[in-house]
This record gives C-alpha cells, structure tokens and sequence, in this order.
C-alpha cells in the first residue's frame, strides 16, 4: 500500500478560527476512519533477525516477531492460475457445441454444466471480493483523507495570505503549490511536517502571483507577438487533443492562463456589454409602447424575457475574433449576435366585422287639408361591414449561450468553450454573473462509485471515458472534448468512444430514449441512461444522463458533474430509464 495520508496537526489558535474550524473538523474526521479501515486489514507475524555484535567481537543473533499488514491478493494471480483451465474449458465447450444441435439431451447437458462452472466462477469472484474489501475499504478512506487534508490547507493558506483569494490564477497557483507539497510529505520525500505545508506553500504561490504579474506586463507591451505563439499554441493543442486525453479546457502553465483569458482591455469589453443591454432597453421600449405607437384594434403580445449574460456575449465576441478586438471593430457582431437572439415576429390578422350606425331618411306626403306637400325625415338603423385589425406580437429570447454553435466554427467553438470554462479568468468583470458562483463560489458534487459496480467491465469502460471530463462547462449542440459538450451530446460522445463497440452517432435525448429499452425503477442497472422531460420547451426527451448506482448519475449539467437523483428537481422531471442495446 501507499504512504498512508497523514493527520494534520493546528494549532490551538487555528482550530478556534471560524473559517477552518468545519474543514479540520472534516480533516480529523477522515483520519479517524483512516485509523478504522486500516486496522481491519489483515495482519500476519513475521520473524526479523537482528545481529549484535558486542565489544570482543562476539555476533549474537537475536529474534523479533512484530506483525505487518498482509499484502492485499493480487487479481492478476488468480487470473493467470485460472487462465489454463479456462482455455481447457472453452475448448471443451466449443466441441459439445457443435454437436449439441442434433441432441437436445446433449444440450440441456452442456446448459447445466456451463451454469455450475459459472456459479463456481461466481463464487469464486465473490470469495476474492471479499478478500479484498478491507484494503479497498482503507484505499477509499485515504483519498477522502487526502481531499479533506487538502481543503484544510488551502482554507489555512487563504486565510493567512487572503491577498492572494481575488486572484484566479494565484489560488490555483496555491492550490497546485499545496497538493505538490503535501504529496511529497506523504510519500516521505521531504523532511517538513504536514503543519507546515501551508506555509510553504503560501511563498510559491506569492512567487507565482509576481510571476503572473510580469506575465501580464509583458503581454501588455508585446500584445500582437504573443497573440500570434498563443494562435500557434492552439493550433498545436488541438492537433494533441486527437490523440490524447488532453482537456482543451484545462492547460497548465502561463500559457494556459493566457490561451483561456480575455486580451481584449476591460473598457473594449464594458463597452461591449453596454451596447448589447442599450440595444435591449430600446426592445423593451418598443414593446412597452407598442399600443401607443400603432393603431390597431386588438393586440396580443407572446414575450419571452429580454435578458442575457454578459459572460456569453464577450466569450462569443472573442472567440469570433481570435482573442483581442476594440470596441469599434464588433459593432457588426454585437447586431448580429442581438439578431439571432431576439426574434420579433409582428402579425397582423384582419376579420370582416359589423357595427349598427344610424343613418337620417325622408319621405314627402301631401296634407289633405291644405294641399301642400310635406317632407319629413326620419333615422333608422344599418348593419354595416368594416375591417378590424388584430396584432399578434411575439419575441423569442432563443437564449445567447445557444447561438455559438450555430455560427462558429469548430476552432471558434473551441476556443468559446475555453473562455466560458475559466470565465475569462476575469470572475470580478461581470460580478453579477450566475456563472460566477457556478464556477467560482461552489463546487461540484464529488462521489466515489462503488468498487462492486465497477466490476462490470462494459460499466467501467463507459465511466473511465465519462468522468475525463469532469468540470467540463455545458456548451449548446457541444458533442466533443474540443467544444466541450450539452447533455445528449456528452452522453452520445461517451457511449461512442468508451471502446466497448457502440457506435450511435451523435443522436438527441430524444433519439437515445428511442434505441434504449424501458427499464423500471427496480431493474435499473449502471450504465444504464436516465432521462428526464420538461427541464426546458420541448417535447419529449428535454435532458439524459448516465446512471451510476445508488440513484446518483453522471451528467452534462453545468460543469459535467453526478447528481443525486433523489433531489425534487430531478424527481419533479423524471421520465423514464433506458437500457441500451448490446454493443
């Protein structure tokens, strides 16, 4: 086994703060079931020799039994001890088969004598299972000891260095500086206690936020030179994400930051922002004084609301024009961009309709007394025909995250993808922002699958594919690492690639539910996919998933991320589970 995480140790002081009182908790609390699971790891006594030698020269050997942990058994010995009786057996098997077709006694045989050889097997898998509980129960309780320590430390370092928590790219920095030191200490390559990690690792992260700042001044006064190596940069990234696992998303180093970091200044990008919302108070405008402005009988008014996030628009901006661009230089891309996401649709319907109007009539008689002939009038009422106007007035807000995919290419879209993932790194310019918290501020859901579920071959292939992309931001119509993804194409992308022999094609929810079979709540499975309806206007199949056991599932949501599938939100749109069809 590996270095086993180590328990921290704080100070009184630090224990009685506030901001690290939960997460030393939770720090303690991992190392305390560490202590369990380990201790319920078999134990065997060996016999040490130690030699002494006295001071005439006299070597006595002296005995010492202590015990050790046992080394957990090893599956690859089982399979190579099983492996020649295997092949006798599937040999054996094929020669009954071919007779077997005339001889339904030889059949019915041969049927019995595969299900015992199989229950055998089962057994026999299930024996080495349990044999192996106890270490794997210690290797799960370790990582979530590691990740708790790690919390720890870098809540200790941000509170004694809270200079560096505004700074993206400095708290990643830190965080990296941390988890390099702390695995060193715990495999023992470093002489410094785990108490002073945080220290130390608080001066390479201040030493890499002064990096970064010169980083910065230099792009500043070299902007074209470096736009040109991040282009190439790029270019060569993705030529490497064909043939490796690679995130496009996640690079390391200066460059990376700079590749996933808004060039453009912040008066260009405020600019931006300010045209885009003028053009929408001018929308709203017209449409709040639509009845003053036209004369029409009737008016119906379909509206969805006029909003956006500013985050989208610079991203969408920046990615249509390489990186860096001036406020005079996007006027045509902001009116196209506030084009294809507001839809005004004005219909004017007309109906042949009838009002009574009075009208004035005259007759003439002669008066018999005098002789004289008299006119008098009269009114009377008519139905009269005339044309009545009605105005239907609908505006479709086609929401600005999905117009991307349906204008940029697959580079643009890459590099789109990239900008939303890091928010520019820029998360203080749109404050305001949802994907502020939803990047920033929170994190994700982690979940450990159950070592029992992965023992499926065809399930494990599909999650070590699936979880490569943890973290990865959702993306409109995205269906690969390079354009990150939405939820249909995440899981048609995995199904595609895992390597088990599926091969799909890029199909919707919608399109998965329809190759899958139903399955119900009690026969549901891992691996399985779920999906769910009316989680946005449409019908159908509006969002699917990858069930995972114990009604967790993995998902494109927004980063691709599990999520339990007990919340109300999930049961609230539950439609149905899906098996798919055998590769």
């Amino acid at each position: 086994m590996s270095k086993r995480s180590p328990r921290l140790q704080f100070t009184d002081e630090e224990r009685a703060a506030p901001e690290l009182e939960k997460v030393i908790r939770k720090a303690d609390k991992a190392a305390d079931k560490v202590d369990k699971a380990e201790a319920k790891i078999p134990k065997k006594t060996v016999k040490r020799k130690e030699r002494v030698v006295d001071g005439d020269g006299k070597v006595t050997v002296r005995l010492h039994f202590e015990e050790v942990e046992k080394k957990a058994p090893s599956k690859l010995a089982h399979s190579v001890t099983d492996a020649p009786l295997n092949v006798v057996l599937a040999s054996a098997h094929r020669e009954v088969r071919e007779s077997e077709e005339d001889n339904v006694g030889v059949e019915s045989a041969h049927k019995l004598e595969e299900a015992a050889e199989g229950g055998v097997r089962t057994l026999e898998s299930a024996h080495r299972s349990h044999q192996l509980k106890p270490y794997r129960n210690a290797a799960h309780a370790e990582k979530v000891a590691d990740k708790a320590n790690l919390k720890a430390l870098n809540k200790q370092a941000q509170r004694d260095n809270p200079q560096f928590s505004s700074n993206p790219y400095s708290r990643w920095q830190q965080k990296r500086a941390i988890k390099k030191e702390y695995m060193a200490a715990k495999a023992g390559k470093t002489g410094k206690t785990t108490a002073k990690t945080a220290e130390t690792t608080a001066k390479t992260a201040e030493k890499a936020a002064e990096g970064t700042k010169k980083t910065g001044q230099f792009i500043a006064r070299h902007r074209k030179g470096v736009l040109v190596v991040l282009g190439l940069s790029l270019i060569v990234a993705f030529l490497l994400g064909v043939v490796s696992s690679c995130s496009v998303i996640a690079q390391s180093g200066v460059s990376g930051l700079a590749a996933s970091s808004y060039s453009t200044s912040d008066a260009d990008m405020q600019a931006a922002e300010a045209q885009y919302c003028a053009m929408e108070a001018e929308l709203q405008d017209y449409l709040d004084s639509y009845e003053r402005t036209h004369d029409y009988d009737e008016y119906h008014f379909d509206l969805d609301d006029i909003e956006h996030d500013p985050y989208v628009l610079i991203s969408a901006i920046s990615a249509l024009h390489g990186g860096e661009w001036t406020i005079d230089e996007v006027g045509g891309t902001i009116q196209m961009l506030f084009d294809k996401q507001y839809i005004l649709t004005e219909t004017v319907t007309t109906e042949t309709r009838y009002r009574t109007e009075t009208r004035t009539g005259s007759y003439t008689y002669t008066d018999p007394e005098t002789g004289e002939t008299v006119t008098e009038e009269y009114e009377y009422e008519v139905q009269v025909p005339y044309t009545y106007y009605i105005c239907h007035v609908s505006l479709e807000n086609f929401n600005l995250s999905h117009v991307p995919v349906y204008i940029m290419s697959q580079d643009q879209l890459s590099l789109y993808a990239t900008y939303m993932s890091t928010l520019g790194n820029r998360p203080d310019l749109f404050p305001d922002s949802a994907y502020v918290n939803r990047y920033y501020n929170t994190e994700y859901e982690d979940y450990e699958i159950p070592a029992s579920a992965l023992s499926d071959p065809q399930f494990a292939a599909m999650m070590e594919e699936a979880e490569k992309y943890l973290g990865f931001p959702y993306v409109w119509g995205g269906s690969s690492p390079a354009t990150s993804f939405d939820c249909s194409g995440f899981v048609s992308y995995v199904i595609n690639n895992c390597g088990v022999g599926w091969n799909v094609g890029r199909l919707g929810a919608s399109g998965l539910l329809s190759i899958c079979t139903r399955v119900s709540a009690s026969n549901v499975r891992p691996g399985d996919l779920v999906f769910f309806e009316g989680t946005y206007d449409t019908t159908g199949a509006s969002h699917v998933g990858i069930y995972v056991g114990n009604n967790m599932m993995i998902h494109c949501g927004d980063p691709i991320q599990y999520a339990d599938l007990s919340s109300s939100y999930w049961q609230q749109h539950f439609l149905a589970y899906g098996r798919l069809p055998s590769p």
